[in-house]
């Protein structure tokens, strides 16, 4: 990384990427031949490029990887293994070791010499990894002197409290004296600082689990787990002990699954928790979901609709009757969708009436009713005293067997608009699903108005989004091998998305209207496969081609949309095409746009 060719190199690539201009890199390499210091440095320090960039670009021309340090990537157990004064000497910084491998942050990846001398020192395998000199020295300073102070440690990051509001007192006992052991340790920060990043990182669920080691607490992104930190070994009871406090469990109870909720203050706002716990054999695993209303989009036009899909949705919402069905996996944002069809719908006039397991969002002018079926208060009997209330509009959270789906089905044919989910793989699906479940095919078409079947695909960053050309393979399987060249975008990584090249997630919708055709269809209990062919005739999208087109207007790459669906034509008697009608010209006039 010291020979000026690399500097060149380095130089000649961030102006073939368009992420400097050739007169940019001629100042700086004035400039750098009178200061003598790197190119990097330079370009950094003066804000021309971020570091992230300059480590991705220079790593691509060194053909390894590169990373940005940063607290949760980096173990710090295993600076004494090195040495505060060899780290320094080497400006190496270890990272994570998986069996007899360590990985290492060097400034000079390259250098032989220190990879030999890491591997004598450690007695391991060594895997370097490129990062900026002042990145690593930043680190060592940080971890320097073997044994991390976690209580200050976890104070400097913690910026602003967690509060937790309406909390009732322990009973005497036992519990009191671990609740001040706990309320006396660094506990209280470790637990704070794991909750603000993943409020301050939009994360929608935190999961802290024993190991043989110790604790590995990780959170969810936009769908995908990442490793947040690893506390120290020893503190795991104490971590789930404090977590249980705050939750209103049993802390005594270790053997059961327990479920709690937190209700705290955060940056300013308030945001609920609901934690589960889980018993497992080496100690307690909790997961928390963090229900964060400023991540609550409920306008419909947020959610990444087409406007043909959109216009169709808003049909089925305006019908004064019928069943409207949302589908999908877990996790694929089915209740934000039906939060935001209830926005679209609620009135003074109206009566709205939601049964859910549990309740996610308050909002103003609905009747949420909470399922408890501890207490017999199941889906099936909510539903049947629901319809006594004289509502308008009734959303049920979800459709899990056949009584709920067959009181869903009347309250339709009686003069409501049913909103509910149900777990398939797609619109189509729904059909088969519900016969499946008893319902008589000429009830379903009777009171069936439309089904919206929905993936979540991460959106691109903008930070790091760049123009890339899909392999052969990807195109085919996305059916875009017609020999058109198509100019797709992707994220690079960056410091802002962790290097993963994704922030934030868009819907993927397939909207299955039922029209007059699709209608009959159902009343004969036709198979999917048949319904596909039939929404092809009457221009409905499946998933995959809805996710193509969002790909093509460059919100989200193809590989991720090809991750998130599939083509489920098993049982077809001949194949389906499946391929998009898609604009020639759709993918650099998008390109040029963003």
């Amino acid at each position: 990384m010291s020979a000026d060719s690399k500097k060149t190199r380095v130089g000649d690539a961030l102006v073939e990427q368009g992420l400097l201009t050739p007169e940019q890199l001629e100042k700086a390499l004035a400039k750098q031949r009178n200061t003598g210091r790197m190119l990097g440095e330079t370009l950094v320090e003066e804000g021309v490029i971020s570091a992230a960039v300059f480590v991705r670009t220079l790593a691509s021309c060194l053909g390894i990887k590169g990373c940005q340090l940063r607290h949760g990537l980096i173990d710090p157990s295993l600076l004494p293994l090195v040495g505060e004064d060899e780290a320094q000497r080497l400006c190496i910084m270890p990272m994570f070791r998986v069996g007899d491998t360590l990985t290492v942050a060097m400034a000079e990846p390259q250098s032989l010499p220190a990879i030999d001398r890491l591997r004598l020192i450690t007695n391991l395998k060594i895997r370097p990894v490129l990062a900026l000199e002042a990145n690593i020295c930043e680190y060592i300073n940080k971890y320097a002197g073997g044994n991390v102070d976690v209580d200050s440690f976890l104070t400097s990051l913690a910026e602003s409290d967690v509060e937790v509001i309406e909390r009732e007192s322990v009973d005497e006992g036992p519990a009191t004296d671990l609740d001040t052991m706990v309320e006396g340790s660094p506990i209280v920060n470790l637990v704070n600082v794991a909750l603000l990043t993943a409020i301050r990182d939009n994360a929608s669920d935190i999961h802290i689990e024993p190991s043989s080691k110790g604790t590995r607490i990780r959170y969810r992104i936009d769908g995908m787990l990442r490793n947040l930190m690893k506390p120290p070994p020893g503190m795991h009871s104490a971590i789930v002990s404090r977590i249980k406090v705050i939750g209103k469990m049993d802390i005594a109870e270790k053997r059961l699954p327990q479920e709690g909720r937190v209700h705290i203050i955060a940056e300013g706002r308030e945001i609920d928790l609901r934690v589960s716990s889980m018993p497992t054999l080496l100690g307690e695993k909790l997961v928390i979901r963090v229900l964060d209303k400023a991540n609550l989009r409920v306008r419909l036009e947020e959610l990444g609709f087409r406007k043909e899909s959109l216009e169709a949705f808003r049909r089925m919402l305006d019908q004064p009757h019928g069943l409207v069905l949302v589908t999908g996996p877990t996790g694929s944002g089915k209740t934000t969708t039906l939060y935001s069809a209830l926005d679209l719908l609620r009135s003074p006039e109206r009566n709205l009436v939601t049964i859910e397991d549990p309740v996610e969002y308050q909002l103003d002018l609905i009747n949420q009713i909470h399922v408890n079926e501890s207490v017999g208060m199941t889906f099936e009997r909510a539903l049947r005293s629901i319809l006594r209330q004289d509502p308008d509009i009734i959303m049920v959270g979800e459709i899990r067997d056949e009584q709920t789906a067959l009181v869903g089905v009347q309250a339709a044919l009686t003069g409501h608009l049913v909103l509910a989910t149900l777990h398939t793989n797609d619109a189509p699906g729904t059909v088969a699903r519900l016969i499946d479940m008893n319902i008589e095919s000429y009830l379903l078409a009777s009171a069936l108005n439309g089904v919206v079947a929905q993936r979540l695909a991460r959106t691109i960053c903008p930070s790091c989004s760049q123009k890339y050309y899909p392999s052969e393979e990807v195109l085919k399987d996305a059916g875009l091998d017609d020999g058109v060249s198509r100019v797709f975008r992707k994220g690079s990584g960056c410091r802002q998305c962790n290097d993963t090249g994704f922030q934030g997630r868009v819907g993927i919708y397939e909207v299955m209207e039922i029209t007059s055709k699709l209608r009959k269809l159902v009343h004969t209990g036709a198979p999917s496969h048949v319904f596909r062919k039939s929404m092809h005739e009457e221009s409905m999208f499946t998933l995959r081609e809805e996710g193509i087109q969002i790909s093509i207007s460059g919100k989200t790459s193809l590989e991720e949309v090809l991750r998130v669906t599939h083509i489920d034509d098993q049982g077809a008697p001949e194949p389906i095409q499946t391929q998009c009608e898609l604009p020639r010209d759709a993918g650099p006039a998008r390109e040029e746009a963003a």
